[in-house]
C-alpha cells in the first residue's frame, strides 16, 4: 500500500531545529566533476536545500535527527523526455500495454468501457500482438474493434503516441470516407481496396482526433495529480515534458502555486504556436520556487519505427515501398530551429530515422556557435543515426537525449525494419559519449515505463527485463552504473539548464532525494530493474512514502 501527500507537503524537521540530519545513510550522490560520492549523513537547512554530505564517523552538528537505517539515498532522478500528461490519463483509460494479441486487447477494452461517451485507450502494440505462435504483422482494423465496442465511437492510441485506431463508429463521426485523404506528414491505412481500415498514423491521427469531445477541468486535474503520483512513486523529482499546449503550462503554474506539484516540470512548448502562446516575451526561467520552466521547445522531424513513420534515408527493409514519414520537412525544420534558438529558446526535435536525424543536425548546423552553446539544443531519441551524422553531436555541441528502456524495447523490431547492416548508429550510447557529446536519459513514459531503474538496467546491460539476449543486445553500445546514474540526474539536470540547482546532493542545492530498498551499486546488474524506491522528497519534504 502506497501514500502519496499532493495537496501538502509533508515537513520531516522536528519544530525548534533548523536543520534536518538525514543520518545512517548509505548515500551516494556525484560532484561537480561528475565523480561518484559516498556519504553517511545528509544535512537539510529549513529551506529545503542541501547543507553538506557528511562522511560516516564525522562529528554532527547541531539539528533534527531522521536515521535512516542503513538505507540507499540517491539524489532525486530525472526524466529527461516523458509526457505527463499522458502518464497520468493512462490510470484513467483503457491500458493495452504488453497486451499480447487482439483478443487479449480487445477483452480490456470490452472490460474497461465507460458508462458514455468516447471509449478511449492507448499502448496497443502490433509488434507484440501474436496468433498461433506468430506474429500477426499487421495493423488492426476498426471492425475488430467493433467487436467489441458497438455503436459508440472508440479511439486507441498506439503505444508510441504516432497510431491510432479507431472503430466504425469513430470513422463516421470524423467522415472518415474511401475519399478521405491524409494531411502531408500522415497516413490513412487502407485495405485492398483503398478503403480505410482505421489505423491512422502521424499526422492523420489529427482527422479523428479534432471530433473527440474536449476534458473538462476537472478530470485533467485530476490526470496530472496522478501523473504526479506515479512519478514520485518511481522517485522521480523531475520530468522534462515533451510538449504541450498553454493550458497544460498553466495548470503547472497552477498546481506550483498551490504547492501541489510534487516534481520539477521542465516544459517544452508543442511548436511554434504554443511557444509564441506561453511565452510570447521569451523564455521563462525556473520559477515558482524553482519548480516550472518554459525556455524550450520541441519539434517533430518524423514518426516512429513500429508505425513505419520514422523517416529513413533508404527504403524499409520490410516495406521497400515506404521510406516514412518527413512530418517536418528540412527547410521548415531549419526555419523553425534559427527562429526559435534566436529568440533564446533551447530546441529539442523528435528524430529517429536516419533521415530524420540527418535533417535536424542540418538543421542544428544552422545556428551559430555562440547560440548552440548557450541554448543546448538536444536531438530527442537519436535513434536511428548514420554513421556519417554520429560524430555531428560533439562538433554541433548537440545533446543527444536518448531512452535506454528504447533499445532493450524496440531490438527486434529494429532488425526487421533495418536490417542489420543499417543498425551501426542505432541507439549508439557509447558511441555518442566516446565522442565527447553530452547525453541526457528518460523514459519517453507512458511509451516506456517510467520507472528509472527500468532505464538503469537497460542501459548497462542492453538486455529486456526478461534477460535477453545474452550479453546483450548490440553490447559495445552499454554504458556503466554510473554514466547511467548520471544520465537520470546530471546529465538530465543539464539538459535542462538547472545542473546548479539540482541533480546532485551538493551544499546549495535543492534537497531532492530518494531512498531504495536495495543498492543498485552492490546489486547485480540484471537485478537492477526489480530495486523500488521507498521514500521520496523534494526540496526536503517526503512526497512520497512506500508501505
Amino acid at each position: 500500500m502506497k501514500k502519496l501527500i499532493l495537496a501538502a507537503l509533508l515537513a520531516t524537521a522536528t519544530p525548534g531545529f533548523a536543520d534536518t540530519l538525514y543520518t545512517n545513510a548509505n548515500g551516494y550522490t556525484l560532484d561537480s566533476k561528475g565523480e561518484l560520492q559516498r556519504f553517511a549523513t545528509l544535512v537539510v537547512d529549513e529551506a529545503g536545500k542541501v547543507k553538506a554530505t557528511l562522511k560516516a564517523g564525522a562529528a554532527l552538528p547541531a539539528g533534527a535527527k531522521v536515521d535512516m537505517a542503513g538505507a540507499t539515498l540517491w539524489p532525486g532522478l530525472i526524466d529527461a523526455h516523458g509526457h505527463v500528461m499522458r502518464l497520468g490519463e493512462l490510470k484513467l483509460v483503457v491500458d493495452l500495454r504488453d497486451s499480447a494479441s487482439i483478443p487479449e486487447a480487445l477483452g480490456r477494452i470490452k472490460a474497461g468501457i465507460p458508462a458514455t461517451g468516447w471509449i478511449m485507450g492507448r499502448g496497443w502494440n502490433q509488434e507484440r500482438w501474436y496468433a498461433d505462435g506468430k506474429l500477426i504483422n499487421r495493423f488492426p482494423t476498426a471492425a475488430e474493434l467493433d467487436e467489441v465496442t458497438g455503436d459508440r465511437p472508440a479511439w486507441f492510441t498506439r503505444v508510441d503516441g504516432h497510431a491510432g485506431w479507431a472503430n466504425t463508429a469513430a470513422l463516421k463521426a470524423a467522415g472518415i470516407t474511401l475519399d478521405s485523404k491524409a494531411p502531408d506528414g500522415g497516413e490513412i491505412i487502407r485495405d485492398a481496396a483503398g478503403n480505410p481500415t482505421g489505423v491512422f498514423v502521424d499526422k492523420a491521427m489529427a482527422l479523428i482526433t479534432r471530433v473527440i469531445p474536449n476534458d473538462d477541468e476537472k478530470r485533467l486535474d485530476l490526470v496530472l495529480e496522478k501523473s504526479l503520483e506515479t512519478m514520485a512513486e518511481v522517485g522521480l523529482t523531475g520530468a522534462h515534458d515533451a510538449g504541450m499546449d498553454k493550458p497544460t503550462w498553466d495548470r503547472y503554474v497552477r498546481f506550483a502555486k498551490a504547492g501541489k506539484l510534487t516534481a520539477r516540470i521542465y516544459a517544452m512548448a508543442g511548436g511554434p504556436e504554443n511557444r509564441k502562446a506561453i511565452a510570447p516575451n521569451g523564455p521563462i526561467p525556473w520559477s515558482e520556487g524553482d519548480l516550472v520552466a518554459m525556455q524550450s521547445m520541441k519539434l517533430v522531424s518524423d514518426g516512429a519505427l513500429g508505425s513505419r513513420g520514422a523517416y529513413l534515408i533508404a527504403p524499409y527493409s520490410d516495406m521497400p515501398n515506404t521510406r516514412g514519414l518527413d512530418i517536418t520537412p528540412a527547410d521548415k525544420l531549419k526555419t523553425y530551429i534559427t527562429q526559435a534558438s534566436r529568440d533564446g529558446f533551447q530546441v529539442n526535435v523528435h528524430a529517429i530515422g536516419d533521415q530524420a536525424n540527418r535533417s535536424t543536425m542540418d538543421g542544428f548546423a544552422a545556428v551559430p556557435l555562440s547560440e548552440r552553446l548557450a541554448r543546448r539544443h538536444r536531438n530527442e531519441h537519436a535513434q536511428i543515426v548514420d554513421m556519417a551524422d554520429l560524430g555531428r553531436f560533439a562538433s554541433l555541441k548537440v545533446i543527444a537525449s536518448m531512452q535506454p528502456t528504447h533499445a532493450t524495447s524496440d531490438k527486434g523490431m529494429a532488425e526487421a525494419r533495418l536490417g542489420e547492416g543499417r543498425l551501426d548508429g542505432a541507439y549508439a550510447w557509447q558511441q555518442i559519449k566516446k565522442s565527447g557529446a553530452e547525453l541526457a536519459f528518460g523514459s519517453d513514459f507512458p511509451v516506456e515505463p517510467p520507472d528509472p531503474m527500468f532505464g538503469l538496467h537497460a542501459a548497462v546491460t542492453r538486455q529486456s527485463r526478461d534477460g535477453l539476449p545474452a550479453g546483450g543486445w548490440r553490447p559495445w553500445e552499454k554504458v556503466n552504473l554510473a554514466d547511467a546514474f548520471a544520465g537520470f540526474t546530471t546529465w538530465a539536470a543539464r539538459s535542462g539548464h538547472n545542473e546548479t540547482k539540482v541533480g546532485t546532493l551538493e551544499p546549495g542545492k535543492y534537497a531532492d532525494f530518494i531512498t531504495l530498498e536495495r543498492d543498485p551499486f552492490a546489486a547485480p546488474e540484471g537485478d537492477l530493474w526489480k530495486i523500488k524506491v521507498t521514500a521520496t522528497w523534494l526540496a526536503g519534504k517526503q512526497v512520497f512514502k512506500r508501505k
